[in-house]
């Protein structure tokens, strides 16, 4: 079976490499690449590949500003997003595609405002690529997130979650998170006023929109968020005085009704807010 699918993306990779066959080759490839576990070795380590990959995703900056990017367009740099998320996912790539700045080269995408589908669609893979690299639990891959401090990835996740789709929120809510998981990322977050206010303002904003909308994908992140900033000893003297209502009463007891693990959470971040309190 593994030789069948060899005998299959082999010829595809090298197709990346014919500016005339790239287009069928990137969406070919994007679509096998869950099939073949190895396609993130290959894509690596076959000579030119990466800097085809490179290559599409820069071709697609001039049409951001302004914008003017086409579904057509957006699809393209997508399928080739698709397969550096392949490559970020890999345990045997992912240190070498950080080491690479590779995800900087994502960052123009994530920058971008326009709520068009095809920027959307973009923002959304290039969250996608992130959200590869900080999936593994983050106290075994800690390079990950000292890369992802030392870069602008919070800011940008931050306005995503502000003014995203409902998806696209809940992508970048998801990296925040991993990055709060890990004891390096909560420190930074909280090591000064600016870096928590910024944070516990835009999920206070996603808290009220969620009131109304009830989305429970969002309402997980933000209550997971909440409890890991509650960890942190400053960060949770101030969420004592912002933290907001609808967490402390009733307001979401019906949506949180049958997940366990998220009520814990919950209960978890309020009994965290008592802690080193007078009885």
């Amino acid at each position: 079976m593994a030789h069948l699918d060899e005998e299959k993306i082999y010829p595809l990779v090298l197709d990346l490499l014919n500016p005339n066959l790239r287009e069928q080759a990137l969406l070919d490839l994007s679509k096998k690449r869950e099939q073949y576990e190895d396609l993130a070795l290959v894509l690596w380590y076959s000579y030119g590949v990466m800097s085809v990959l490179l290559q599409e995703i820069v071709s697609a900056y001039p049409l951001l500003s302004p914008p003017n990017l086409n579904g057509v367009a957006s699809n393209r740099v997508c399928n080739a997003l698709a397969l550096l998320q392949c490559v970020a996912n890999h345990n045997e790539t992912r240190t070498l595609f950080l080491h690479a700045h590779i995800p900087l080269y994502l960052y123009p995408f994530l920058n971008t405002t326009s709520k068009t589908r095809p920027f959307e669609y973009l923002r959304l893979t290039s969250l996608g690529v992130i959200g590869a690299l900080v999936k593994v639990y983050c106290n075994d891959n800690p390079e990950v997130i000292s890369f992802l401090l030392s870069t602008e990835i919070i800011p940008l996740c931050l306005r995503i979650m502000e003014t995203g789709s409902e998806l696209s929120k809940t992508v970048a809510i998801f990296i925040v998170q991993k990055i709060l998981v890990d004891e390096t990322g909560l420190y930074y977050i909280c090591q000064t006023y600016e870096r928590f206010y910024a944070v516990a303002t835009v999920l206070h904003n996603m808290v009220n929109q969620l009131v109304e909308t009830q989305a429970m994908r969002l309402l997980k992140h933000v209550i997971r968020c909440y409890w890991r900033l509650s960890e942190n000893p400053r960060a949770r003297e101030a969420l004592r005085q912002c933290l907001p209502e609808p967490l402390r009463d009733s307001t979401f007891h019906q949506a949180l009704k049958d997940d366990v693990a998220t009520k814990r959470c919950l209960g978890q971040l309020m009994l965290n807010m008592t802690e080193g309190m007078p009885i």
